[in-house]
């Protein structure tokens, strides 16, 4: 079956071409709507321009096939192979390429909104500048890919491998991180408003700067990170790990910091007005000048922290452990 039977075959109304051998085949432009292309090769195919919305292609082999601008919307392409592919312009608007291979592919330009892209194999891949906004990326591999100047928000991405990923300029906004392995990882002056981080593995990383506003982050680990300047207000960092953490001038008005160990961290002049640090590790912390106005500290632990020149007005101290803290005027209290 070559490339013409296929296309006069379609045209007599047939659409199920399974299994069928159509390796470097030129099929530039043809119209193949719908069609079940599942178990095929079409290895090196010349698809340019052609249409291909709502196909099935699961476990096809499209790898070094030549997609440009081709409308491949709707697809379902699970467990397929794009090795190489070309897809530059394509539309791959919600298509389903769950566990595709798309290692060496060219994706600039593409149309890939709701794209379901679940433990997908994408390392290198070069998606710099997409607009990849509520994509599925859960599981995926983008060890190396370029993503900067990405636009991610509300995207999927609990479980991927995002090791020496170019992040610049990325839009992370109510994206989906939980349990992530960002160790180290550069996120300075970032929009990450409303992401969800819980349960993430973040020493040493860099956020500071960042619009991390109304964040999800309950339990994770970020300690020796950076989030000087950072905007926290009314996040959720309940049991986090931020042992000796920089969080000097970091915007935490409203957040919950329940049971969090805080311990050895710099947060001089930070905002913690309203917060809840009720049970939280702050022994050794520095607290120079920090606004505690109205927070909640009961049963924590101040164990040799300085609070000098914080504002406490308001705050609950009942139950605190404040054996050989500096208080706000100077004095240690015994």
């Amino acid at each position: 079956m070559d490339a013409n039977d296929i296309v006069k075959r379609y045209s007599s109304g047939e659409r199920d071409f399974r299994g069928a051998n159509l390796t470097k085949a030129n099929l530039i432009a043809a119209i193949l709507t719908r069609s079940n292309f599942s178990g095929s090769l079409m290895q090196d195919a010349s698809l340019a321009r052609a249409h291909l919305e709502r196909c099935f292609l699961q476990e096809a082999n499209l790898s070094g096939a030549f997609l440009y601008g081709a409308d491949l919307s709707y697809v379902k392409l699970k467990d397929g192979k794009l090795l190489e592919a070309d897809l530059t312009k394509a539309n791959l608007t919600g298509a389903q390429l769950a566990k595709v291979d798309l290692q060496g592919a060219k994706l600039s330009g593409a149309i890939l909104q709701w794209v379901t892209l679940y433990r997908a194999n994408l390392p290198g891949v070069n998606l710099c500048g997409c607009n990849l906004n509520g994509i599925n990326l859960r599981g995926s591999n983008l060890a190396g890919a370029n993503l900067n100047w990405t636009n991610l928000n509300g995207a999927r991405l609990s479980g991927a491998n995002l090791k020496g990923a170019l992040l610049n300029g990325v839009s992370l906004n109510g994206a989906w991180m939980n349990g992530l392995e960002l160790e180290g990882i550069e996120f300075a002056n970032m929009e990450l408003n409303q992401v969800k981080l819980s349960g993430a593995k973040l020493q040493g990383a860099d956020f500071s700067g960042s619009n991390m506003a109304e964040a999800q982050m309950r339990f994770a680990k970020l300690d020796g990170a950076n989030l000087k300047n950072t905007d926290l207000h009314n996040s959720n960092m309940r049991g986090g790990l931020l042992f000796k953490a920089n969080m000097m001038k970091t915007d935490l008005r409203e957040t919950d910091l329940r049971n969090a160990d805080l311990s050895e961290a710099n947060l001089n002049l930070a905002n913690l007005a309203g917060a809840d640090l009720s049970g939280a590790n702050l022994r050794g912390a520095y607290l120079w000048g920090a606004n505690l106005d109205g927070a909640n500290l009961t049963g924590v632990n101040l164990c040799g922290a300085s609070l000098r020149g914080a504002k406490i007005l308001g705050a609950s101290l009942r139950d605190a452990n404040l054996t050989g803290t500096t208080m706000p005027d100077g004095k240690v209290h015994i």
